[in-house]
């Protein structure tokens, strides 16, 4: 799992003796490349990365206009961050290979993988059945993908573009088009030949891979935005809705399990099974902000987590009963230090019939929601570990949210006033 860490100098790394060979990865149309398959949460695409580090050397992780450049030498990470924008829902999350020449797109509400493109052909070889494609040894030329993949319907050329886009179910190619050969395309689906006039035939620039099972394409241009990962089966339990009653419990609709405040921690465990993890919690550090709380100073505090972290949810336990006291729900949003540690908790936080809060909902209609909460608690500021700065946290009864920069919710925290 990735863990960010400040960057030692605002450029590119790249580590001495890391290699720079040409990787050769099974290509698998309508479903993956290498080990990475669509449909996969980012969580898993990036515990991949770090299981290669030694192939996946250099890694750019991008959001919103946001940058971190990964380097991978000696067991060591950097970073390197820069820009900083306020929407982390209105484009994708990618993760990019630069050395090898491909990507990954990920859903921001999901955050899972949409599309792959391999934007230069030259860099990375692919290997379907016994035949190999690409790379700096193999030209994928239009008449090497039509004898490979055999006959398919009519591609779309893109006049703007001057580029032409053939589709297979699940895979795409597309070919630069020189400007005194447009004429072999006169409409925006035509048939392209397999050669031009003068007995050359056009390379590869770029390969989508893409689920195929909504009959929806994946390429340049507005064909990007098609592209949607696979549906989710019935009994995943990924980005099931967990639905929060104020003050009372939890429900998740999927198992159809409630957690309510005082249950013990048999009962967590029946309902949830083992915790991925377990934390003691030294010190209560929000109980000086509380006047009523008999506890206050007290130093050490013996209440303890279970930590969830596929569910994206931590439990916190009274140390003296051993009964919930908290529920912490994680958004996951990329931008905030604890982003890939937690897989998204999909939370709807009901508050009256009509409304309601979940992780896309931001700060100005949450106090639209419930109202002003007054001035916010600052929390991490000025921490080396969290290159994002300074989050806030307001209260309100039974709740508080954790607010990131851009105003949307990093964590809800969810307690018995």
């Amino acid at each position: 799992m990735l863990q960010h860490r400040p960057p030692p100098q605002r450029r590119r790394r790249r580590c001495v003796g890391t290699a720079v060979g040409t990787i050769v990865l099974d290509l698998h149309p309508g479903h993956g490349v290498g080990p990475f398959s669509l449909g996969m949460p980012i969580c898993e695409a990036l515990a991949q990365i770090e299981e290669q580090r030694n192939t996946y050397d250099v890694v750019d992780v991008r959001f919103y206009d946001e940058v971190s450049t990964a380097s991978f030498c000696n067991n060591t990470i950097t970073h390197y961050y820069a820009c900083y924008t306020q929407e982390p829902l209105s484009s994708d999350i990618i993760i990019g290979f630069p050395v090898h020449g491909f990507r990954l797109r990920f859903d921001p509400w999901s955050q899972r993988l949409r599309l792959i493109e391999i934007v230069d052909v030259k860099r990375l070889q692919m290997r379907y059945a016994t035949f190999l494609i690409g790379g700096p040894s193999t030209l994928a030329t239009f008449v090497d993908v039509y004898a490979i993949f055999g006959p398919t319907f009519p591609g779309i050329y893109d006049k703007d573009r001057g580029v032409y886009t053939l589709f297979y179910p699940g895979l795409s190619f597309t070919f630069p088009i020189p400007s005194q050969y447009t004429d072999c395309c006169p409409n925006g689906e035509a048939e392209l030949p397999l050669e031009f006039p003068d007995g050359t035939t056009p390379v590869t620039c770029r390969v989508f891979i893409y689920d195929s099972s909504t009959n929806k394409k994946g390429g340049l241009g507005s064909l990007i935005d098609n592209a949607s990962a696979p549906p989710l089966p019935a009994t995943s339990l990924y980005m099931e809705e967990v639905h929060v009653k104020l003050g009372e419990e939890l429900y998740f609709s999927t198992g159809g399990q409630r957690i309510p405040f005082g249950a013990s921690q048999q009962d967590v465990w029946s309902e949830l099974g083992h915790p991925c993890g377990f934390h003691q919690k030294q010190v209560d550090q929000m109980a000086i902000h509380s006047a009523s709380d008999p506890r206050t100073r007290k130093i050490l505090c013996e209440d303890h987590f279970y930590n969830y972290f596929t569910r994206g949810l931590d439990i916190l336990f009274d140390g003296r009963t051993h009964k919930v006291k908290k529920f912490i729900l994680h958004s996951n949003h990329p931008g905030h230090v604890d982003f890939n540690s937690y897989i998204k908790c999909n939370f709807v936080i009901q508050v009256n019939n009509s409304k309601h809060i979940t992780p896309s909902t931001k700060w100005d209609q949450v106090k639209e929601i419930l109202g002003d909460c007054g001035r916010a608690v600052i929390r991490k500021q000025g921490s080396p570990s969290n290159p994002f700065g300074s989050t806030l946290v307001y209260g309100y009864q039974n709740i508080a949210f954790e607010v990131m920069k851009n105003g949307y919710i990093a964590t809800a925290t969810l307690f018995q006033s």
